[in-house]
């Protein structure tokens, strides 16, 4: 479709249509053509954009239902009283523009008087949408990671399951895909950003389910995630990007920048060598601590900033299902239930709330240095396990941790250190169960759950700083309430989860995106502190792509 065709057309998204559940969504069309009062053989096009399970109780009772907004492009010249009705009342609204991975100018520094080389670091959601995004505008593109392509890295994984001997470049946190894929693979944001539907049509185009681009709770499981990485690595090998596995990012070269106080990248230095470049895409992940320091040595900088602490929970599935949508037959056939709860700070603690939750899911072992233990949970596509689990966590920031840019590493090493001891030092997980938590004792019986290293009984409450203990506490009063069961002793603590984001910040121009004190250096993602989950780090380097793009080398 040309210019002129798009500006004789006009997008109306129309809001709230219901759709019981086993209803087809065939009826969605049907309903939001009804609603502006258009024959849907006018339509120039049509897509539901947004559909939400709507599991509220109203006078006592609960009504499932999902609510659904869907897009219907016509001419623009289509006028209808529905419509006028419509947009009074607000049950229809001018769909907001969408934007493009790509951008209309590429700087002539990237083209001319040859191709630039263009180093990105890190193959995690934000590495590997800059590195795409470069790509396809014809630029040289290196991606470099520590760890190992997908069909490696899994195979290193079951050896450390086996063996309990972590490998400290590839594991769950480094490699293809990087954390996110041994997680849940959740790519919902709760940032609007116009970026967002195309990059999850290039996740539909590798292989992804096409409910994606709408489903509220869009979810790919990682399962499929290990089919979909290998079909977007050939595409972007055909766009000419070069992949350098295992290959551990040690130091920067550095040259003077134009300026007295600037700097300029000239190459990477690798476990393999020197990597000659033009301009460098940082992207190393949240847990990238070693190569932090390796920058701030050379100038780099970075500041603390807040990050969240807590436990894994989990129960029997079956619990978050009976109260989240109840036990009728409707509810019975939309599978696993999932919840996001928050209880604000109050009697002395802060808020806390649920991350990262993962209905029939289950809980890993997500890390890569020895000596520590931190936990995380993942699902498959299918949420077969008969577990669901989440974290639970409170923020930390400096005033909890201490001053200086690496203390919130200082003080996540030194509780993941002491949960690794009391877990016996081979990466069996301290647990207590929810009960005994909010009682103060240590539990005792067999404690079953989805954590394959196994656990241990252990007094959390006294294990986690008292501050999160507090927060804990209340908030697993609060969501008992909602839940019935949270709080008692089906629910069970594993801990300790303290990666569920960064804790530190590298400061960058907001308009360049280039890190302070440098021309060609463009910090992304969880890493450099600009972004919380997969869908964030992946919008986040896209827009740190077409920056580069735009503005070129300085």
């Amino acid at each position: 479709m040309n210019e002129k065709q798009r500006e004789a057309l006009t997008t109306w998204r129309v809001v709230g249509i219901d759709l019981a559940v086993g209803e087809p969504e065939a009826l969605v069309r049907e309903r939001a053509c009804r609603s502006v009062g258009v024959d849907p053989a006018a339509l120039r096009g049509f897509r539901i954009v947004k559909k939400a399970l709507d599991a509220r109780r109203r006078g006592g009772e609960r009504r499932l239902r999902f609510v659904v907004h869907a897009d219907l492009v016509l001419d623009a010249s289509f006028r209808s009283r529905a419509l006028s009705r419509a947009l009074e009342s607000g049950a229809v609204q001018k769909a907001p523009a969408r934007e493009e991975l790509r951008t209309a100018l590429v700087h002539r520094t990237l083209t001319h008087p040859r191709r630039a080389r263009i180093a990105v670091v890190g193959s995690g959601p934000g590495g590997l949408l800059a590195a795409l995004v470069l790509a396809r505008h014809a630029v040289d593109v290196v991606l470099v990671d520590r760890g190992s392509s997908i069909e490696r890295r899994s195979k290193e994984l079951v050896a450390f399951h086996r063996s309990r001997k972590p490998n400290a470049e590839s594991n769950l946190l480094f490699g293809e895909g990087g954390a996110g894929t041994y997680s849940d693979g959740k790519i919902y944001t709760r940032v609007d950003d116009p970026l967002e539907v195309p990059i999850l049509e290039e996740l539909v185009a590798c292989g992804a389910k096409e409910d994606i681009l709408y489903d509220s709770r869009a979810h790919i499981g990682t399962d499929r995630l290990h089919r979909i990485l290998p079909v977007l690595r050939a595409k972007m090998a055909d766009l000419g990007v070069q992949f350098a596995w295992n290959t551990r990012v040690e130091g920067l070269v550095l040259a003077a920048g134009p300026t007295q106080h600037s700097s300029s990248v000239r190459a990477l230095v690798t476990s393999a060598g020197e990597i000659p470049c033009d301009a460098v895409v940082f992207a190393p992940g949240h847990s990238a601590r070693d190569t932090w320091l390796r920058f701030h040595e050379q100038g780099v900088a970075f500041e603390a900033k807040p990050f969240q602490l807590g436990v894994r929970i989990e129960h029997p599935q079956e619990i978050v299902n009976a109260g989240q949508l109840g036990t009728s037959v409707e509810a019975q056939s939309l599978g696993a239930a999932s919840y996001q709860l928050v209880c604000r700070e109050g009697e002395g603690a802060p808020a806390a709330f649920s991350f990262c939750m993962c209905p029939g899911g289950r809980i890993v072992a997500s890390v890569n240095e020895p000596g520590y233990l931190c936990t995380n949970g993942m699902s498959n596509s299918t949420h077969s396990s008969p577990y669901a689990n989440a974290a639970l966590v409170a923020t930390f920031g400096p005033r909890e941790f201490g001053p200086g840019p690496f203390a919130g590493v200082a003080f996540q090493r030194e509780i993941e250190a002491r949960f690794f001891e009391v877990g016996g030092a081979d990466y069996t997980a301290p647990a207590q169960r929810a009960s005994d938590f909010l009682a103060g004792r240590e539990s005792t019986g067999k404690l079953a759950s989805s954590y394959v290293l196994g656990l241990c009984p252990a007094r959390i409450d006294e294990l986690v700083p008292p501050m999160l203990r507090d927060a804990l506490r209340r908030a697993l009063a609060s969501f008992d309430r909602s839940i019935p069961g949270f709080a008692g002793e089906s629910g069970l603590l594993v801990g300790i989860e303290s990666r569920s984001s960064g804790p530190v910040r590298m400061p960058r121009d907001r308009e360049t995106r280039r890190a302070r004190g440098f021309t060609n250096l463009y910090p992304v993602g969880e890493g450099a502190g600009y972004a919380g989950g997969i869908m964030s780090a992946a919008l986040d380097g896209a827009h740190s792509a077409l920056a580069l793009l735009e503005r070129g080398l300085a």
